[in-house]
């Protein structure tokens, strides 16, 4: 596609699994990739000519800065798109500098989103006056390769009334869950050997804290409840539980905070055998009520045989309440991922070629 031109910043897992995705893609719906980012080295020619990724880790070319790669885009002698497949918050915050020079964006980044309102505004004011020239498209930055976003947005755009969205929104979670408490009772494990078995298993950070924390799943939750309309400021500003214990908030490094967990099983153990009682069971749940206004996540007593309760594996569940389903309309399956979420990135991809052309 001669006249449209890509730009791809990350390749580590998603990115990689990204390009292999884009290689394979027809020629009709596949940008020249003219420019690629890693760490501290890029690769790309001053004359827009198409480059390969097998050339970036012997690339020579100057480090253009974000405002520099703005500008480098926009006179491409045909329509830019990026994809930033990373999570920083610089290139977030560049988005809407992109989008004002005519560039579309596409992107897993949860932080572009989730941040400050006055930054979503931001991106989709841009995205406004532009008259269609750029796009900005996030499908990954909720559920991966689910179509979160994309339900959401067509019910609210059909005139669906969205009363309230509650899931699972963490394969992390959902591993540890399923595992401790699952609905056979058959958990045996105690909560600090189901992490460390996570942890050891690749379904945490490399320092669980940064999954305990809630945080990832309170930046989803921000996304969905302002395109629910809800005017949420960000994560910090509703009820999001830790599950790192108080007393090992301070831990200097993540060795220490595996072998204190024990410590603290007892708690998870009493919470766990509370639910049990009441017929229920243990999940780490985040919810939006749009007519309330109210937005919170963690620890829920589920009622067995709900879709919630039901969930196996790592796999994410998230339930659209809306005045067309009462009974909740619910999308299923891997919410992370390295292929999955590229996956996301790449439909997201087609759709911007597709309007472009």
């Amino acid at each position: 596609m001669s006249n449209l031109y890509l730009a791809v910043i990350g390749v580590g897992g998603v990115g990689t699994a990204f390009l292999s995705q884009l290689a394979s893609l027809a020629p009709s719906m596949r940008p020249t990739l003219i420019f690629i980012s890693r760490s501290s080295r890029q690769l790309y020619t001053n004359d827009y000519k198409p480059i390969s990724p097998s050339n970036l880790q012997t690339s020579s070319s100057k480090l253009l800065s974000l405002p520099e790669l703005t500008t480098y885009l926009a006179a491409a002698p045909g329509k830019s798109i990026l994809v930033d497949n990373t999570s920083n918050q610089d290139v977030a915050a560049a988005y809407p500098s992109f989008l004002r020079k005519g560039i579309s964006v596409v992107t897993p980044n949860k932080k572009a989103f989730s941040s400050s309102l006055s930054l979503w505004n931001d991106i989709f004011d841009a995205v406004d006056k532009s008259n269609g020239k750029a796009m900005v498209y996030h499908e990954s930055s909720v559920g991966a390769g689910l179509p979160v976003i994309s339900t959401l947005k067509d019910l609210v755009a059909t005139g669906d009334q969205v009363t309230k969205i509650e899931g699972v929104f963490s394969g992390t979670m959902s591993f540890l869950f399923n595992s401790f408490a699952p609905v056979d009772g058959s958990g045996k494990g105690k909560w600090s050997e189901i992490v460390s078995q996570a942890k050891d298993a690749g379904y945490t950070e490399p320092d669980p804290r940064d999954d305990l924390n809630g945080m990832d799943v309170a930046r989803k939750l921000t996304i969905l409840a302002r395109l629910a309309g809800l005017k949420v400021q960000g994560p910090e500003n509703f009820s999001v539980q830790s599950l790192i214990p108080k007393e090992l908030e301070t831990v200097g490094s993540s060795e220490e905070f595996m072998q204190r967990l024990p410590e603290f099983d007892g708690d998870m153990e009493a919470y766990k055998d509370n639910a049990a009682k009441q017929g229920k069971v243990v999940r780490y749940v985040g919810s939006i009520d749009v007519a309330k206004g109210e937005v919170k996540v963690g620890l829920q007593m589920v009622d067995r045989g709900t879709p919630i309760a039901s969930l196996m594996g790592s796999d994410n569940l998230i339930c659209f309440y809306t005045k067309r389903y009462p009974c909740p309309l619910v999308i299923q399956g891997a919410g992370a991922g390295g292929e999955v979420t590229a996956m996301g990135v790449t439909g997201d991809l087609i759709k911007v070629v597709e309007r472009l052309r």
